[in-house]
């Protein structure tokens, strides 16, 4: 479109208008990921008064004003708003200034967000000097006193209608640190005015809430706030601010007829054509923020995998075709010494889609174990309502003829008889034909079912039938079929379950895994714990439910090294009332346990887990009963659910306190009473019947072994005994005692007696753990406590 003047035409085109000053800063994609993680870490805690000055005028406009708003509200989630720590206020500006609200009234950091939400958007001129005239005047109001440093936060485009020059110098020269935050499509020349010197700290962009957060506490870091979290640090790196503007040029003469001197004439002339033109210029400048370690700067993917960070320090790495050997893309599986039988569902339930899903998993499961080099005996079994065996069980002697049998297998569809799968394939799937001649008759055998749809027929006695006769069996399926792939397999640590098709390809080095999992035997016989069993023993579990569990806490048993350097165990039944059986420090052989636990007799009466818990926390998980410093501490309940509404503040404090809780409970029991007691869903395990608790045990005791594993806090739980103070050093603890002595303070001191040495009393003894050599005293059972 054409406009013409006593100046000439001009040619423009109306959207190029509203690009008229677009502003962004740049960086490159991995400094704005660092960036926008370290956000979730930044904390400001020192004293300091901030208060911010919103441009509410009409070049700004309502959506750009509920943008400042938001950017404000960012930033408050960087400050430790608290009234002796950072005190937040709000001032809008357009015609004239208006004070939202005070330093001093709102004094957390919801009452602070949710005020600032509900500011409404006034309008008017931008008089940016007259709002800092009237900070001149009026001061940080319900601020504290000059000691403490005041920050001054402007949020406008830069588009002042009066001068801000001198305004400006007259607040920086009051000691306030102005930031300059640039809104909409800023003037950045006038927000540099603005500005505390060096202006790359100081000015920032909105239009990047997270960069700009960033950039404000990096800044304060280095004068105000002092520290930054752990292994962050302010780094400068390269930015750009980009302005696209639209400028006049000059396109040409064009003939134009101009007024003559002459009446009744015009002459003829050359005008100037000008049009507008986008511009896109670049500032290179410097920004500082504080980036955070990223869980992928290690590059912990081999093999060109590549590493995906998921939050701040974890991540997960996708595999190149081959690779996927454990988590970091490990070139193959290095499978163990089996027979392998893959038995595939080929019914209507799993669909065509989910059974080409199911070649495409095992082709890729045989690739990351064996690559092309087929080192192992494998089949292939297929099933609906008939079962065929289209590759026996070491029929291939190299992995490109198997890959190309597992390619010609195709989708059958027909009803699901999973249970009648299972007899044919214990009965005929590792046959003594002459495709066998070579299998080595000690070598274990695995099945490996794959399936995503529910059996038609029984599964269990089927199942059972494989199982006796030694076959070893690993179900593999979406979540829905837990149960049932729990029930083929025996045992839940051989299920193997998926949230999403895509999710099953992660699976594969689980599976390995468990294949693997015969030659290597379960418990953790060298881990140091300090293990406590809490078993139900009340008229709601009933006389034969307990024997049941007796007998699981005493095969359990059999995992450990029980002695006083590695797992002591208590054991501990409840009913209404709490009974120690045996204390931690009561035995030291495996032997003596068992004989103990033979021993333990049935109460009966109602239930009360909370008094059991309580018990442990104060007669059982100390140091005056054997609980040793610097070791873990687990407390497993065996319950049938009842009785468990008191327990879940007793639980939270033996939790807090360093004391993991892991519930076991068989039958129907409320869920959500359970996991307030169990603290997560992965100490808690849902048995349905007493008669399956054996299949448990591994998974039980795996959780218990790596808990075992984790770091441990020398003063939790507390071994100082009446009210000592446990004080950390480096690697070791010391407690200080009040009116007692000893190196648990064991001993009173009485009155009028010189302070004895630090000596253990007689019967004190020293215990080598963890930590290194320390005294572990033990009161007698008498022992005063307060």
């Amino acid at each position: 479109k054409a406009v013409c003047s006593i100046d000439g035409c001009y040619l423009f085109d109306p959207t190029v208008l509203l690009a008229l000053g677009i502003q962004e800063i740049h960086a490159d994609q991995e400094m704005i990921g660092k960036i926008s993680a370290a956000g979730q870490l930044m904390q400001c805690s020192a004293s300091l008064d901030v208060l911010f000055l919103l441009d509410g005028s009409y070049s700004i406009g309502k959506g750009s004003f509920e943008r400042s708003k938001h950017f404000a509200g960012k930033l408050c989630d960087a400050l430790d708003i608290h009234p002796d720590r950072v005190r937040v206020g709000m001032i809008q500006f357009s015609s004239t200034p208006h004070l939202e609200f005070p330093l001093d009234s709102y004094l957390t950091k919801q009452e602070v967000k949710e005020r600032i939400e509900r500011t409404v958007f006034r309008g008017g001129s931008t008089e940016t000097g007259q709002a800092l005239k009237y900070i001149l005047r009026k001061g940080f109001l319900g601020g504290r006193n000059s000691s403490v440093p005041e920050v001054l936060i402007i949020i406008s485009d830069g588009k002042s209608q009066g001068s801000t020059t001198v305004p400006a110098i007259q607040v920086k020269e009051r000691h306030i640190t102005v930031f300059a935050v640039g809104i909409k499509f800023p003037r950045w020349e006038e927000l540099d005015v603005l500005a505390s010197e060096p202006a790359e700290q100081h000015v920032l962009f909105a239009g990047d809430a997270d960069d700009a957060a960033n950039g404000l506490y990096s800044t304060l870091t280095s004068s105000v706030c002092s520290t930054t979290t752990p292994g962050c640090k302010v780094e400068s790196h390269p930015c750009e601010r980009r302005t696209v503007e639209t400028v006049k040029e000059l396109a040409g003469n064009y003939a134009c007829w101009k007024g003559s001197k002459q009446p009744n004439a015009v002459r003829a002339s050359l005008c100037p054509f000008y049009r507008w033109k986008r511009v896109l210029i670049k500032h290179p400048s410097r920004c500082f923020r504080t980036v955070c370690p990223d869980p992928c700067d290690s590059q912990p993917c081999q093999n060109g995998g590549t590493c995906v960070p998921e939050g701040l320090n974890k991540y997960h790495c996708l595999c190149l075709m081959g690779y996927g050997g454990d988590i970091h893309c490990a070139p193959k599986l290095s499978l163990c010494s089996v027979d392998l039988l893959f038995m595939m569902d080929s019914s209507a339930g799993v669909t065509l889609e989910g059974f080409l899903r199911y070649k495409a998993f095992l082709k890729r499961f045989l690739q990351a174990a064996m690559g092309w080099d087929l080192s192992m005996n494998v089949g292939v079994a297929q099933y609906d309502d008939n079962v065929r065996i289209p590759i026996e069980v070491g029929q291939h002697k190299d992995a490109f003829s198997l890959m190309k049998s597992i390619d010609a297998l195709n989708f059958s569809g027909g009803g699901t008889l999973t249970g009648r799968a299972l007899q044919y394939i214990a009965e005929h799937g590792f046959g003594s034909t002459t495709v066998f001649a070579d299998m080595q008759d000690d070598l274990p055998r695995v099945i490996v079912l794959l399936t995503d749809s529910m059996s038609q027929d029984p599964v269990a006695e089927a199942a059972k039938y494989a199982r006796d006769r030694d076959l070893f069996l690993i179900g593999v399926g979406s979540r829905f079929m837990r149960t049932e792939l729990t029930k083929v397999t025996g045992n839940p640590k051989q299920t193997i379950v998926y949230s999403d098709p895509q999710d099953l390809f992660n699976k594969i080095p689980e599976l390995q895994r468990r294949i693997c999992s015969l030659d290597s035997p379960e418990g953790c016989q060298a881990q140091s714990l300090d293990l406590v069993f809490a078993v139900d023993a009340s008229s709601g579990v009933g006389l034969e439910n307990f024997l049941q569990l007796r007998s699981f806490v005493r095969s359990s048993c059999l995992h450990f090294s029980i002695n006083r350097d590695v797992t002591q165990i208590a054991l501990v039944i409840y009913a209404s009332e709490a009974h120690t059986v045996f204390a931690l420090d009561t035995h030291t052989r495996n032997s003596a346990v068992l004989q103990a636990i033979d021993q333990v007799p049935f109460l009966g009466d109602s239930a009360s887990a909370g008094s059991a818990l309580l018990h442990v926390y104060g007669d059982v998980m100390t140091v005056q009963k054997g609980a040793r410093p610097g070791v873990n501490k687990v407390v497993v309940v065996l319950t049938n659910g009842g009785g468990m509404e008191d327990a879940a503040a007793p639980a939270q404090q033996l939790r807090h306190n360093g004391i993991l809780v892991f519930v076991v409970v068989i039958g129907d029991a409320q869920r959500d009473t359970l996991l307030k007691v169990a603290g997560s869903p992965d100490y808690l395990v849902h048995i349905s019947s007493y008669e399956d608790l054996q299949y448990y045990q591994d998974l039980i005791i795996e959780r218990i072994c790596e808990e075992a594993k984790s770091p441990v806090n020398l003063c939790k739980p507390n071994p100082c005994m009446n009210q000592g103070i446990c004080i950390l050093g480096p690697g070791s603890y010391r407690c200080e005692c009040h009116g007692w002595e000893g190196p648990h303070c064991e001993s009173r001191v009485l009155r009028g007696d010189s302070l004895r040495s630090m000596v253990p009393p007689p019967h004190s003894r020293v215990q080598q753990s963890s930590g290194g050599l320390q005294h572990f005293s033990r009161a007698s059972r008498h022992t005063k406590r307060h």
